[in-house]
Formats: structure tokens, C-alpha cells, sequence
């Protein structure tokens, strides 16, 4: 894996996906610099693009309770993308924490792991998973993936508050 900081790709150029090289998904413990890299970018870019206050994106300690599960997708040796599941209660949980390395955006790894995150969240029997996202252009790749995955807009959730920035959304599994 290498050790060199994420930053933006060099090109806006979109990149399609290669049949040739398997994406794979597993459980993460969050030890791997790379992992955590990908993290505090996450942050990061929450924090550049959310009012003061509106950021709601968890840490690396927030990640590690045992209600969260952390999921990462690889590319051989190549982190490509993170997500998490939050347990709420016994029939519902949150989505959390989803993130694509800038170097592998618009190939489809946002897509397979938030595929994989439904079918775990079905698999343990859960009825609905939510999500609490933003507002404004940085979101507006994020929320056109959940809408495609069948998430509809709705109310506040958990301990959220709403606000004119906040947005909330729900898939009925």
C-alpha cells in the first residue's frame, strides 16, 4: 500500500470501470494508514463543505464502538472506498462514513459498497437504514447514488436535528 497523502485526482477526467480488476469488499479494524487516511480526508472534505456545526461525520473512536461495523473496498493493494453501518436499535441503523479515494471516483465503488452495506443491513434483519447527509454540489453525487438505491427523503432521525442544510434520507428494507 502506499503511504503518500490523499489529494484530489490530478484530472477531472471520468474514469469508467475496468471489468479486469475485481473490487473487494471486507471488514475493516481501522489499523491501516491507508484506512485511516481515507478517514481523515473524509473529514476533512466534510468539514470544507458544511456549515459550522452541521458536520456529523464520526471519528476514528466514533468508528470503533461496537455498534459500528467499517467496512473498506480495495483495488489490489489500493484503498478505493470506505462505508460504515451504525446500529440504532434492533430493526435499524445508519449509514455512515461513506467515502471514494478521489483517485478512483466515478468507477463504481460507491455503488458496490453501498450494495454490499444493504445486503448486511438484510442479512441481520433490519427494516430500515438511514442516512444523514448535506446539502449543495459536494453532495450532489452522493444523493443521486442514494435516490437510485431506492432512499427517499424524510424526517429527522435518531438525536438529528433538522436544519436548512442537514438532509435526511431512508431505505425501507
Amino acid at each position: 500500500m502506499s503511504d503518500t497523502p490523499i489529494a484530489p485526482a490530478a484530472s477531472d477526467e471520468v474514469m469508467k470501470p475496468s471489468a479486469s480488476v475485481s473490487l473487494t469488499i471486507r471488514e475493516d479494524d481501522l489499523s491501516s494508514a491507508a484506512t485511516q487516511r481515507l478517514l481523515a480526508f473524509h473529514l476533512e472534505q466534510m468539514h470544507r463543505h458544511s456549515p459550522a456545526g452541521s458536520v456529523f461525520a464520526l471519528d476514528l473512536s466514533g468508528l470503533r464502538i461496537p455498534q459500528v461495523t467499517v467496512w473498506t473496498a480495495w483495488r489490489g493493494q489500493q484503498i478505493v472506498a470506505v462505508g460504515a453501518m451504525k446500529a440504532l436499535d434492533g430493526t435499524s441503523a445508519e449509514l455512515k462514513s461513506m467515502r471514494t479515494h478521489p483517485d478512483h471516483l466515478r468507477q463504481g465503488a460507491a455503488a458496490c459498497m453501498l450494495d454490499h452495506i444493504i445486503a448486511v443491513a438484510r442479512q441481520r434483519g433490519l427494516k430500515r437504514l438511514s442516512l444523514e447527509t448535506g446539502s449543495g454540489p459536494a453532495f450532489e453525487a452522493a444523493l443521486t447514488l442514494y435516490r437510485k438505491r431506492g432512499f427517499t427523503e424524510g424526517d429527522a432521525f435518531a438525536d438529528y436535528l433538522p436544519s436548512s442544510f442537514n438532509r435526511f434520507f431512508h431505505l425501507q428494507l
